[in-house]
């Protein structure tokens, strides 16, 4: 994570380490800076406050190791983010204005996003700023992970059923919501099946029907016309000097039939005269036969033109065409069928909810069970870690209750809100001391106490909440001596399935990190890149010594330095 102009950095690199990083420095030297950094990486709230002085803006960026599939991977990518060799790349600016801009995987993105991805990124715990299981969502998700396949496997049927209820509840609403509806549609179709019916069109009738009537309203005109080419085909025997083109066509064949024999080619068109004088024979028949079957009958006209208007009728409301019609009337028999059926649906569909909301009251009780028995063992184990972090009297427990729904499911006589976990309202609760009512653990404790019951709580969870990076700040305020080691102890204990930072200046915290870093000032009163340092050997030893004593060099703090870390290690 890179820092420039933010409080009293001017610019530093903080490199953090797998397991467990102590980020120490004296009072005032910016330890806090890493905190406010890492939190406006994860999309905190921006504050012209934190730009240094004389500087335009301030800027952190940070490299955050996301593994390949996590839902943190797969919603930076639906914003078009990229990862950069598994990581995710992210930066934030905070003007001088109190403007502030956030980039991820590349890409400009809104500064919700961040704080929508950091829940499944880094879990901070410190005075101010609170995440992670402080939410009361993830609470709930902790303690079914925490309670294993006792709540999983109702759970996941509890789910199927809770979808399917859902689905059931949607369909069966939209059928009896849209009754008067389904019921005037139903009408509106069998009062079109039933003019359809009375009509009985069949396929193509209309086209056949149009070309009769035009026929018919023309008999007379076609007969004419006929005759006219009958006569100038075969002639009219009614007119002697008249020549026709049958007559006029035999006459050149017999023409040319006396000479065919001295030339193939004029007997091959003599032949094509002869084809033309049959053809013209047998278009004369026709002609002459067409004329005589010709009906100029008036009363079929009308009853083609009274027919015409009946389909006309149904082509108007149902389709361009009587093909149209029958397709209209074949599709809305299959949903008039469909509706005259929802009725028997609606009787399924009842059936069907009750039986899933009996199921899932059933299944939610079941979970309820599962979730106090696990909840019990959960308020044990964290308690004893308290007592070993100085807060002996501290009971710590979940409140897991329903509110009651008269359209909830049935659990244990009463009717309660059910959702697509459960039934259950999960709230992890404190009482600090002996007689103190139990609160929501935000309101119950203070702000160091708070940190050492979120280290419990994550030491309790350890493995089981899916967060990979846990950043505690005052974890080990108010407290020392014993206390202290126990906290560094236990932070140890959960860095060895999680990656841990802690802002500390206890030596007993400091002594038991993997790797500590020192954040220190320059004599002009900033921190600069080179101030932000990986103590190792005696560096760590001299850090150690003025965390202890406020003596680099005092031989007696060297000691118990020395000692710290020896029983740091002996623990690992």
């Amino acid at each position: 994570m890179r820092i420039r102009s933010l409080g009293v950095i001017d610019d530093a690199v903080v490199k953090l380490s797998p397991g467990f990083t102590a980020v120490t420095g004296e009072t005032g030297a910016g330890k806090t800076m890493v905190v406010t950094s890492l939190g406006l990486l994860l999309g905190g709230r921006a504050d012209a406050a934190l730009v240094r002085i004389g500087a335009r803006n301030a800027v952190v960026e940070g490299r955050i190791a996301v593994p390949e599939g996590a839902a943190a991977a797969t919603r930076a990518g639906e914003a078009g983010a990229e990862l950069d060799d598994g990581a995710l790349l992210i930066s934030r600016t905070v003007s001088a204005e109190g403007r502030s801009r956030a980039h991820l995987g590349g890409r400009s993105v809104p500064v919700g996003l961040l704080a929508e991805i950091a829940d499944d990124l880094v879990a901070v715990h410190g005075q101010t700023d609170q995440q992670g299981l402080l939410k009361q969502s993830r609470q709930r998700q902790a303690l079914d992970r925490y309670a294993g396949e006792a709540v999983a496997g109702p759970l996941a049927r509890y789910t199927g059923a809770y979808k399917r209820l859902r689905a059931v509840a949607t369909e069966l609403e939209e059928l009896t919501t849209r009754a008067r509806e389904r019921a005037q549609e139903a009408d509106m179709l069998r009062f079109g099946l039933d003019e359809i019916a009375g009509v009985e069109p069949r396929a193509g009738e209309d086209v056949e029907l149009a070309e009769e009537a035009d026929r018919l309203g023309h008999a007379e005109a076609l007969a004419s016309a006929a005759s006219v080419a009958h006569a100038a085909l075969a002639g009219n025997p009614e007119d002697l000097e008249s020549v026709d083109a049958g007559t006029l066509v035999a006459g050149a064949q017999r023409a040319l039939e006396a000479v065919r024999a001295h030339d193939p080619e004029l007997a091959a068109l003599t032949d094509r005269i002869g084809e033309v004088g049959i053809l013209l024979r047998d278009v004369a028949g026709d002609l002459a036969g067409y004329a005589d079957d010709l009906d100029a009958d008036p009363l079929r006209l009308a009853a083609v033109e009274e027919r015409r208007a009946a389909l006309t009728g149904l082509t108007r409301k149902y389709g361009q065409d009587i093909s149209a019609v029958l397709a209209w009337a074949e599709e809305s028999a299959a949903r008039l069928t469909d509706l005259d059926g929802d009725d028997e649906r609606i009787e399924e569909l009842t059936a069907e909810r009750d039986r899933l909301r009996a199921e899932l009251g059933g299944l939610a009780h079941t979970l309820s069970q599962a979730r106090t028995e696990a909840a019990e063992r959960f308020a044990a184990a964290v308690t004893a870690e308290l007592a070993s972090l100085a807060m002996p009297h501290a009971r710590v427990s979940f409140g897991i209750r329903q509110t009651e729904d008269p359209d909830g499911v049935e659990v244990g006589g009463r009717t309660v809100a059910h959702g697509p976990s459960g039934v259950d309202e999960v709230e992890l609760l404190l009482a600090p001391h002996p007689g103190a009512p139990p609160r929501p653990i935000a309101k119950g404790a203070s702000g160091g106490e708070l940190s050492r019951v979120m280290l419990a709580v994550e030491v309790v969870f350890a493995g089981t909440d899916p967060v990979p990076t846990y950043l505690f700040d005052e974890v080990d305020a108010g407290v020392g001596g014993k206390a202290a080691v126990e906290i560094g102890r236990r932070l140890a204990k959960l860095a060895k399935s999680a990656q841990v930072v802690v802002v500390t200046h206890l030596p007993q915290v400091a002594a038991f990190a993997d790797r500590q870093l020192l954040v220190a000032k320059t004599n002009d009163g900033t921190v600069t890149r080179s101030g932000v340092k990986v103590l190792e050997g005696e560096d760590r030893i001299r850090e150690l010594s003025r965390m202890l004593a406020g003596q680099e060099d005092s031989e007696t703090a060297r000691a118990h330095a020395e000692e710290l870390l020896a029983t740091a290690r002996a623990d690992g």
